[in-house]
């Protein structure tokens, strides 16, 4: 039987504590056995302005992911097209893993965008979504197409990669919003200017 792979894409900008428990929550309920949290490149429908380079975000997901197992990091997109289409993405994971099957992780916000993915049709008979609840987006899980599903009782944390930058950024505390491993590099990151 095919090894079921959610696929997390994003920038992981920087990689926190609800990244996290969410991967765990979906792995935990039953959702995936793995999931892989797709470092992008570039995000298509992201500014990059306040984007970090590639490789010291998948090096903060690498160090943040060690204690769990089922939760990998992977840099897979650096070596495909600029920018990276999910479908492309998936296509090409299809292509060198055979053995797995990959559904792709969203968020509620980006499911409301949904429509502005390049070939979003394809990426559900394909491969399928699971959708996370966002704090203030809305997803009826009654009406969702074929191939697409709510991960139920997903835990919700009200914060953001921004909001965790904008933190750092004033000087506060953040220790409850990243793992404890990266505190210090991302305060020398994203902390005040000196």
């Amino acid at each position: 039987m095919n090894k079921r792979t959610a696929i997390y894409g994003g920038s992981f900008n920087p990689i926190h504590n609800g990244h996290i428990a969410l991967a765990q929550h979906v792995v935990t309920a039953g959702y995936a056995d793995e999931v892989w949290f797709m470092v992008s490149p570039r995000n298509p429908l992201k500014a990059g302005d306040t984007l970090r380079p590639a490789a010291e975000r998948l090096r903060w997901v690498e160090q943040a992911l060690r204690p769990y197992p089922a939760l990998k990091a992977s840099d897979f997109e650096f070596a495909l097209p600029v920018p990276s289409y999910t479908w492309r993405t998936l296509d090409a994971l299809a292509a060198d893993y055979p053995d797995r099957h990959f559904v792709w992780l969203v968020g509620g916000d980006n499911w409301e965008a949904f429509a502005r993915w390049a070939r979003g049709e394809y990426i559900i008979s394909r491969y399928g979504l699971l959708i996370y609840p966002r704090p203030g987006s809305h997803v009826d899980a009654a009406s969702l197409p074929a191939g697409v599903s709510v991960v139920d009782n997903a835990p919700l944390f009200p914060y953001s990669a921004t909001q965790v930058r904008e933190a750092l950024a004033a000087g506060h505390d953040v220790s409850h919003m990243v793992p404890a491993e990266l505190i210090e590099e991302l305060q020398r990151t994203y902390g005040p200017a000196q």
